[in-house]
Formats: C-alpha cells, structure tokens, sequence
C-alpha cells in the first residue's frame, strides 16, 4: 500500500471520529436544552395554577376589605403583568431578557401579595372564613411546588450552560448557536421568600 493511502485513510479516520464526536456533541447539546425548557415548563404549570388561585383570594378578601380597593387592584394588576411575563419566558426559556422580564414579574406579585396578607391579618372575620383558609392552604402548597420546579429548573440550565462552556464541546455549541441560558433568580433577599399565606 502506497504511503498516500495510508495518509488518506488516517486522515478519513480522523475525520470520522470528529464528525462522530461533533454530532454527539450537538446533540448533547439539544438534549440538555430540551431538559431546562421542560424544567421550565414545571414552573409553568405551577405559576398558573398560582395565578388562578389570585383572582379568587381577591375576591374572597373584597368582602371583607372594601376599602383595600388599592391593594386588591395591585394583586390583580401584579398577576397579570406575570401572566404576560410567564407567557414571554414561556416561549423562549433560558432567555436573559424573558427571564429578566419575568423575575421583576414575579417579585412584583410576591411584594403585592404580600401587602395583601399583612392587611389581611387585621380582619378576623376574614382570617376564620372557610375559603381563604383553604385558599391559602392550596397557594402555600403551590408555592412551594414553585420553588421546587424552580430549583430543577435553574439545575437544568447550569448543566447546559456548563456543557456548552467547556472545551471542546463549546466549539460545537458557537458553531450550533447555542446560546446561554438565563438562570431564573430573585435579585433582592427579601423577595426570595414566598409571601406569607398564613393567619395566625
């Protein structure tokens, strides 16, 4: 055999081990991607059904605290710039400027719900209604699914973006346009906590 075959085989060799090991990496890649955008979808689920709940502790609170209008309006209009959010984020998980968009959200919500129980505590005929304790049983139950979906979520993304990071996978990930993703964190440790749901 002529030593330019053995050249070209070495080389063909070469270049089927890298283009084995390139699409390996692309499709790592895609899969970790499709593992923080199913994270994402977790808190999806839960931030709607969270959402859902909002409107009928509003209403539950309006009988017994007409003159909170202000405060009652702020929870719905605080919900409802995180149901906008939620569906931008939703749309492109991992994205900085959607998860940016949506954390301001969701502080935004906490803050107003917040307000709202704090008020809440100086109407006893409100603290002993059947509804708003199931109400506030089901969203203390919901935040909690939140911070949990949150958690994997933000695992997920560090995977990915630590595999699309490192050498030599990070080749394939500029080359496949994959891009960071955005953890989803609260800025300020006073809104890291849910709101406080319970009348005691």
């Amino acid at each position: 055999m002529d030593t330019q075959w053995v050249v070209l085989i070495a080389l063909g060799a070469v270049a089927v081990v890298f283009l084995l090991w390139a699409v390996g990496s692309y499709n790592g890649l895609v899969s970790l991607r499709n593992q923080f955008k199913n994270a994402f979808s977790q808190i999806d689920v839960q931030s709607k059904r969270r959402y859902d709940l909002i409107p009928n502790l509003v209403e539950t609170c309006k009988a017994y605290m007409a003159h909170e209008k202000g405060t009652l309006e702020a929870v719905i209009q605080a919900r409802n710039q995180a149901v906008s959010a939620g569906s931008r984020a939703a749309a492109n998980p991992g994205d900085p400027e959607a998860m940016k968009a949506l954390t301001g959200a969701e502080t935004a919500l906490t803050g107003s719900l917040g307000r709202m129980f704090a008020l809440a505590e100086s109407y006893p005929d409100l603290k002993a209604n059947q509804n708003m304790l199931a109400l506030q049983e089901e969203l203390t139950s919901t935040e909690n699914k939140i911070s949990f979906a949150r958690q994997a979520y933000n695992d997920a993304v560090m995977v990915y973006n630590t595999k699309r990071e490192t050498v030599p996978t990070a080749i394939v990930a500029n080359f496949g346009g994959f891009t960071a993703a955005q953890l989803f964190e609260i800025e300020a440790p006073q809104e890291r906590e849910a709101p406080k749901v319970s009348f005691s």
